[in-house]
């Protein structure tokens, strides 16, 4: 197995491998494409990837490119925001019945919409790191047709922000825990760290929301009273 990522990490098709990762994630959150991009960077740090050949001979391969995989990643990742999107605006009333059954869809496309009318777009970035934040904000600006002047920007932004993140959790890890599972695994567990933090603050205003709703309403209930 660990043969088989340092062939693929000495390969350029690694960044193909991480673009369509990356690229599908929108859709297929489950992919693993922040995972693959910090073990590709890890294997920069290293300098140079070791691989079996026959016999007891090592080969010495090309070891991936920081700037080309930052790039590989912000694009495909800007694209599939945009393809997303794109399926929404054009669901129809079947995807905005889906999104109305759903809480969390409803209530992100609201903030979004609210957000990118004012000209700020952070809720874009920070969902760019919450697991399927990316997917829900994409989708909900899609079907809620925003311009795609308002959230391409953001989208772009978010994109650039997470890929450089990403590659330097990888990269640096490998350079002060050394180019193995152990400097891999903290920078992926760093990743899940930043991920977990971005749902909370992606959580937080609706909690603050409801909770402003509730203090309205019951000081209304208070004065008819």
């Amino acid at each position: 197995m660990l043969e088989s990522v340092g062939a693929l990490t000495g390969s350029p098709w690694i960044y193909a491998v991480v673009a369509l990762s990356v690229l599908l994630d929108v859709f297929l959150p489950l992919l693993p494409s922040g995972v693959l991009v910090i073990t590709a960077a890890t294997a920069a740090a290293a300098g140079s990837t070791t691989v079996a050949g026959a016999g007891s001979a090592e080969q010495v391969t090309e070891v991936p490119s920081l700037l080309a995989l930052i790039l590989c990643a912000a694009t495909a990742s800007v694209l599939g925001d945009l393809v997303a999107y794109r399926l929404a605006w054009r669901g129809g009333e079947r995807l905005d019945r889906a999104i109305a059954r759903s809480r969390r869809l409803t209530s992100a496309q609201e903030r979004l919409g609210a957000a990118l009318a004012r000209g700020g777009g952070i809720l874009v970035i920070i969902a760019r790191f919450a697991p399927a934040g990316r997917s829900v904000v994409s989708l909900g600006a899609g079907a809620a047709h925003r311009k795609v002047k308002e959230f391409l920007p953001w989208s772009a932004l978010a994109g650039v922000a997470w890929a450089v993140y990403s590659v330097g959790l990888g990269y640096f890890g490998g350079q002060w825990l050394g180019a193995t599972w152990v400097g891999t695994a903290v920078s992926v567990l760093a990743l899940f760290m930043a991920g977990a933090l971005a749902a909370y603050l992606m959580r937080r205003p609706a909690a603050e929301a409801a909770a402003a709703a509730s203090a309205t309403a019951t000081a209304t209930a208070t004065t008819a009273s």
